[in-house]
């Protein structure tokens, strides 16, 4: 409710610097012609599509960094001498900024669309991997002596113990990466160009003048998707997790 009306607040406060002529039209639009803009976007065909191949390609990276990343942690977590051996490369990788590999990638696959999968994957992939280790850094210890001593080896403990321990903090990565998938879903397409994402919406609408409220309205929707999502996969957290909260309330 605070965060809506902080919004609310700061769309007021642009709508009256630009009618106060605080701040030029020409550069920063009306909120309420901006508003309307962003209204009329829902009916037009082509930034739909675009919406849908950007959402298409964020769904399959961040898919792809979870079906890797969470096998991996798990990997790491449950053996600590591969871990920390592993740990310098992982210290050297995680740094590295996505966009960054956008030639690389462009190099390696030689398609726009691949190309910003393969990058989404890889930013995405490292929330997802340091809380699946985290995770299993964090399972009861008597439990897994309990498992051993009757017998189980390590892939039943893993399985029956730490996976389901586990799972709430790889929850939480992925939900991370989500965020940070749909960032980068767009702004690997401003870097490289190419595509039919929104990105390339957005460089389109740049190589014309006067479409400053369509940009604005345009970012709106983007504000909108991740807001959506977040609000979607927070949902799903805690009705899966519920017992989670209610242990870490204990």
């Amino acid at each position: 409710m605070s965060g809506a009306v902080g919004i609310a607040v700061l769309l007021a406060a642009a709508e009256t610097a630009g009618r106060t002529g605080l701040v030029d039209r020409s550069v920063l639009p009306l909120t309420s012609t901006v508003l309307v803009r962003a209204a009329e976007l829902a009916g037009d065909l082509a930034f739909l599509r675009a919406a849908g191949v950007t959402l298409g390609m964020w769904a399959a990276g961040v898919f792809i960094a979870a079906a890797l990343a969470v096998p991996v942690g798990l990997a790491l977590g449950s053996l600590p001498r591969l871990e920390a051996a592993s740990r310098p490369v992982l210290e050297f990788l995680r740094p590295i900024p996505a966009v960054a590999l956008i030639p690389l990638a462009l190099l390696i696959v030689g398609d726009d669309t691949r190309m910003t999968v393969v990058v989404i994957a890889f930013a995405s992939g490292w929330p997802v991997l340091v809380h699946t280790m985290y995770g299993l850094h964090d399972v009861d210890p008597l439990a897994t002596d309990t498992l051993r001593a009757y017998g189980f080896g390590r892939v039943a403990i893993i399985l029956r113990v730490a996976l389901p321990s586990a799972a709430p903090f790889i929850a939480t990565g992925i939900h991370v990466a989500a965020g940070i998938g749909l960032i980068v879903a767009i702004s690997a397409e401003l870097f490289a160009g190419g595509g039919s994402g929104i990105g390339t919406w957005l460089i389109s609408l740049n190589s014309g003048f006067g479409q400053t409220d369509v940009v604005l309205a345009t970012i709106v929707w983007m504000g909108g998707l991740s807001v959506v999502v977040d609000g979607l996969l927070t949902r799903v957290e805690r009705r899966l997790f519920r017992w989670h909260e209610g242990a870490g309330a204990e």
